[in-house]
C-alpha cells in the first residue's frame, strides 16, 4: 500500500512538471476560403507583399520569417518568381491593463493611489497615503494572412488570430499565433474558433 502511494505522488509530481514546462497560448480564430472552383490551394507557391506602408517597416522581414515557418508548416511553398498567390502579412500589438471593475483601460490609467489632507470630524488635521499595487498589464497580439490569386487579383483566403495574456514575447507568440491562423488551412471550420498550442516556456 504504501509503494502504491508513493508512486501516485511521484506520477502526479511528473504531471505537474509537465504542465509547468509548456506555456498554453489560446487564439481566437476565423478564416474565410474564397478559392474560386477548380482552384485548389493545398501546396501552393506564393510570395510576400507589402503595402506601401510596410515597404520601409524594419520589422517587416522579420514578421515575414515568422509567416513563413508557419505557411511552411501548413504545406504553402514560398517560390517569388513562379508565385502563384501573394500573401500579404499583418500584426498588430496593444497593451492593456483591467480597472477595478474589470473594464479594459491605457497603461498610463492607474487610479491605485491617493493622497488626503485635511480637516477630520475630530478637531484635529490629517495628512494620509492610501496606496494599492495596480493590477497586472496585458499584452493583445493579432496577426492576419490575406492571399490573393496573383492571374486574377481575387482574395482566396483570408485568415486571422488575437490572444490577449500576460506575456509579451513577440518572438515566441507571433510564430504561435500563424500557426494557429493557418489551423484548418485550406479548408477551415466556419464561424469564428479557438485554437490552443503549447509551446514550451
Amino acid at each position: 500500500m504504501r509503494w502504491i502511494r508513493i508512486l501516485t505522488l511521484l506520477t502526479l509530481a511528473a504531471v505537474l512538471a509537465g504542465c509547468a514546462s509548456v506555456r498554453r497560448i489560446d487564439a481566437d480564430v476565423l478564416s474565410v476560403a474564397a478559392a474560386p472552383a477548380g482552384m485548389n490551394l493545398a501546396g501552393a507557391r506564393y510570395r510576400f507583399e507589402r503595402l506601401p506602408s510596410q515597404a520601409g517597416n524594419p520589422q517587416a522581414p522579420l514578421v515575414e520569417q515568422h509567416a513563413q515557418s508557419a505557411l511552411t508548416l501548413a504545406g504553402l511553398v514560398r517560390d517569388d518568381a513562379n508565385a502563384q498567390i501573394s500573401v500579404l502579412v499583418g500584426v498588430r500589438a496593444s497593451e492593456y491593463m483591467l480597472d477595478p471593475w474589470g473594464r479594459p483601460v491605457p497603461p498610463s490609467w492607474a487610479p491605485y493611489g491617493s493622497i488626503y489632507w485635511g480637516r477630520g470630524l475630530y478637531p484635529h488635521w490629517g495628512v494620509g497615503l492610501n496606496m494599492r499595487l495596480p493590477p497586472p498589464t496585458y499584452y493583445r497580439r493579432e496577426v492576419s494572412l490575406l492571399m490573393r490569386d496573383l492571374k486574377s487579383g481575387q482574395i482566396v483566403y483570408e485568415t486571422r488570430a488575437a490572444h490577449d495574456g500576460p506575456w509579451s514575447d513577440d518572438l515566441n507568440l507571433l510564430p504561435t499565433l500563424f500557426q494557429a491562423a493557418l489551423s484548418g488551412y485550406p479548408n477551415p471550420p466556419e464561424g469564428r474558433r479557438q485554437v490552443i498550442i503549447d509551446i514550451p516556456r
